[in-house]
C-alpha cells in the first residue's frame, strides 16, 4: 500500500496534489517519468506523470484534474489513506542537457509535468525562461514552484485575472521575437501543444512535447495511446511520452482523445449519484 501523506486541493477544487509515500520509485525516478495508480481492487489504472520526488522523503508527488470516476475516487482519498498499487517509474526519461536559451511553456495540469523538467534544465545551466497559462487566475497552479525553477516566469490568463491577458503563444512569440532559444518545451493542453509548435516551427527552434493526455494502459499493451509521430505510429507510454513535437499529428491526436468523453461523462454522471456525498 503507498500512503497519502500529504494532500491539497487547487484551481477551485477540480485539481488535487497527492504526496504518496514510494521510496523505491522516488529513488529511480527521472524528469519526465510516469507511474500507474490504482485506488482500490476494482479501481482503475490510472498513468500520471510526476510532477515532484523526494528521494531522502521517499515521496512522489501527483497532480491530477478531476474528470472522471477514476479521478472521483483518488479525490475521496485523504490524507493517511492509501492506493493499493503505484508502478513505476515507466516511460523515457527527458533528454536533460545544456544547450543555451530554453522556453517551457506549461497549460492546466500540464504544468505540474513541466516543474521537473524545468528545474533540471536550469540545473545543468541552461537559461531558462517559464510561460505558464490557465484561463483565469483561480485556475493556475504551481506558480511559485515554476517561478524558483527558472530565471524568468512569465503568466498569461485567458480572461486578463492575472498576468498578461491572452495566450501562452503571445508571450512565447516575444520570447522568440528576441532570438538565440535553442530549445522550447510545451506540456499541457494537446491544442496548446500544437498552436506552440506551430510558433516555434517558425523560428526553427526545436520543440519537445509530452503526449500523455493519450495514454492509457502505461505498458504498451492495449495500442490506446497510439499516436502518428514523424509519419510512424508510436506508443506513447512505451516509445515516449515525450516526442518531437514537429512531427506530431496533433489533429488526429484530438481525434482520439474524444473517443471516450461519452463513455467517460456518463460514468463520472454514474459515480456521482452512486456517491452522493461527493464534492465536485
Amino acid at each position: 500500500m503507498f500512503k497519502i501523506v500529504r494532500r491539497e486541493e487547487m484551481a477551485e477544487g477540480t485539481v488535487v496534489l497527492n504526496e504518496i509515500e514510494a521510496p523505491r520509485i522516488a529513488r529511480k525516478a527521472r524528469p519526465g517519468q510516469f507511474v500507474i495508480r490504482k485506488a482500490n481492487e476494482e479501481g482503475e489504472r490510472i498513468p500520471l506523470t510526476m510532477a515532484e520526488t523526494d528521494p531522502e522523503k521517499g515521496t512522489l508527488t501527483i497532480i491530477y484534474m478531476v474528470v472522471g470516476k477514476s479521478t472521483a475516487l483518488f479525490k475521496s482519498l485523504k490524507v493517511g489513506d492509501a492506493y493499493q498499487d503505484v508502478i513505476g517509474p515507466l516511460g523515457k526519461a527527458t533528454e536533460i542537457e545544456k544547450v543555451g536559451n530554453v522556453v517551457c511553456v506549461g497549460g492546466g495540469t500540464g504544468i505540474a509535468v513541466l516543474h521537473p523538467i524545468t528545474r533540471a534544465l536550469k540545473n545543468v545551466g541552461n537559461h531558462v525562461t517559464a510561460i505558464i497559462g490557465s484561463r483565469s487566475k483561480d485556475l493556475l497552479i504551481m506558480e511559485d514552484h515554476m517561478r524558483r525553477a527558472s530565471h524568468e516566469l512569465l503568466i498569461c490568463t485567458d480572461d486578463g485575472s492575472y498576468g498578461r491577458k491572452g495566450f501562452v503563444t503571445e508571450a512565447l512569440k516575444d520570447v522568440l521575437d528576441k532570438g538565440d532559444t535553442q530549445l522550447a518545451v510545451a506540456i499541457g493542453p494537446v491544442p496548446m501543444m500544437k498552436f506552440v509548435c506551430n510558433l516555434t516551427a517558425q523560428y526553427g527552434v526545436k520543440t519537445i512535447v509530452s503526449l500523455n493526455p493519450i495514454m492509457v494502459d502505461g505498458t504498451g499493451m492495449c495500442g490506446g495511446c497510439r499516436v502518428t509521430v514523424g509519419g510512424k505510429t508510436k506508443f506513447a507510454c512505451v516509445d515516449g511520452p515525450e516526442f518531437d513535437g514537429h512531427e506530431v499529428d496533433y489533429d488526429e491526436l484530438m481525434l482520439r482523445l474524444q473517443a471516450y468523453c461519452e463513455d467517460e461523462k456518463r460514468c463520472f454522471e454514474d459515480y456521482c449519484m452512486l456517491k452522493p456525498d461527493y464534492a465536485r
